[in-house]
């Protein structure tokens, strides 16, 4: 099963201002799709609720990534990579 990850337009613009590799967003994702399948995989994964709901969020240090995950098609939407303060603005 591979996965397919798409990046919202924020998330990109994120994680391009920052320099950062597409990775940065995706590597703490995976290990939340592991966790979500049942694997014993230490990560700070929470499913998050109204402006969001059905999305979860995991954290990375001072930075947050909001995603959503379909199942069915093993598809991954990155909907925001933000700083801790201003993720769920």
């Amino acid at each position: 099963m591979e996965w397919t990850f798409f990046f919202s337009q924020q998330a990109e613009k994120f994680l391009a201002h920052r320099h950062l590799p597409d990775t940065f967003a995706i590597e703490p994702v995976r290990r939340a799709i592991q966790k979500l399948m049942g694997e014993v995989v230490a990560v700070d994964l929470r499913k998050t609720s109204g402006k969001w709901v059905n999305c979860y969020r995991v954290r990375t240090g001072k930075v947050r990534v909001i995603f959503s995950i379909n199942f069915e098609r093993y598809h991954v939407l990155i909907e925001v990579v933000d700083n801790r303060g201003s993720v769920y603005r």
